[in-house]
């Protein structure tokens, strides 16, 4: 079973390969990074016209590199939703297209699942039933999965996503897109106790998640200390390009005590959902979950607590087309093929698969 996955939901432009449901033939990501930093974020029509350009060439960039022919691919998995409407809809396009003209199955993908199913790109024989936190840039949720292709919502966010505040807070400094891996960067030589940021809770009792309050905690935090944020072209270097010591104490020290808030929240709601469901296997995926001190906290929870994390490399973590084509050689398998009506749901849900306890 091998399977091409397309990945255009918001400003990845990607195309992977895999057979067997887990075995990478190729994975090939277009970034827009470059285009969308200067405006401090994704901006839809740009993201749009930066798929258009480069899904030809990705896609056969992928084909060349898993040494494959259209004859040899038993489907074409595509993400179809959530994500920005008219990015989803060049890769949902070009997929019926290709589907339509060289007679390959065509398997319409959850964003949110490829990224659950992307865990077992690097680790195949996790069993079931586990509990799955999806941390990637606009979604924060927690699933349970108590056999394969079933979902349980147990927690989600109410407003913004770890990953966009993140990104917000490292705005805020004056640092560019994507902040997360600037905040992780220079967090690292900060004092994470400097500021003290509450740990958010529901007024109703409910796991799920808020990060806005975090966040305006943060921007209050910075106008109470007279903090006020670079200037100068910082925000044009990649996060791994900008030296710690060129940026003040003060605003690691803010970054460091964010960062704890964040990742605290985070591994506290997991440990409470396995305490709930007695569930001992515990899988992570999305952008956030390349954060270091987040796998550090979760691996450390679970050696305390007793259950197993898994998380996939980070090339796996962000966007690609390879956890598309896992998800889709799942669909496969269950027969589970779309038709050529097949649409861009820019607010899809796993609603098909999901119930909330």
């Amino acid at each position: 079973m091998k399977v091409l996955g397309l990945e255009t939901s918001c400003d990845d432009t990607a195309a992977g390969v895999v057979t067997d449901r887990h075995q990478v033939l190729a994975s090939i990501v277009a970034s827009q990074i470059e285009i969308h930093g200067p405006y401090g974020g994704v901006v839809p029509e740009l993201a749009s016209r930066g798929h258009m350009d480069a899904v030809g060439p990705v896609i056969a960039a992928a084909l060349k590199a898993a040494r494959l022919g259209w004859g040899d691919l038993d489907g074409i998995a595509v993400t179809h939703g959530p994500g920005l409407v008219g990015s989803l809809l060049v890769g949902v396009s070009t997929a019926k297209a290709l589907s339509f003209a060289h007679g390959v199955p065509l398997l319409g993908v959850n964003h949110l699942e490829a990224h659950v199913r992307s865990v077992f790109l690097d680790h195949p024989d996790l069993v079931f039933p586990m509990l799955s936190l999806v941390v990637s840039g606009g979604h924060t949720s927690i699933y349970v999965s108590r056999e394969e292709g079933r979902y349980e919502l147990l927690a989600e966010t109410r407003d913004d996503a770890a990953g966009e505040a993140f990104d917000k807070v490292a705005k805020y400094l004056g640092f560019g897109y994507p902040g997360g891996p600037v905040v992780d960067r220079l967090a690292a030589s900060g004092d994470d106790r400097a500021f003290k940021f509450s740990r958010p809770r529901m007024s109703d009792g409910s796991l799920d998640f808020s990060f806005s309050g975090l966040k305006t905690a943060a921007l209050l935090a910075m106008g109470k200390e007279g903090i006020q944020p670079l200037k100068g072209n910082v925000n044009d270097l990649p996060a791994g390009e900008i030296a710690a010591e060129d940026v003040p104490q003060v605003i690691r020290d803010l970054f460091a005590s964010f960062q704890r808030a964040v990742v605290e929240f985070l591994v506290h709601r997991v440990r409470r959902l396995v305490a709930d469901t007695g569930i001992s296997t515990v899988t992570m995926a999305g952008g956030v979950a390349c954060n270091s001190r987040l796998r550090i906290d979760l691996a450390a929870a679970g050696e305390q607590d007793g259950f197993s994390v898994a998380w996939p490399r980070p090339a796996y973590c962000s966007d690609n087309g390879a956890m598309v084509a896992a998800a889709g050689c799942l669909l496969l398998r269950q027969g589970r093929v779309a038709g050529l009506d097949l649409d861009a749901v820019p607010g899809l849900t796993l609603a098909d698969s999901v119930v909330r306890p």
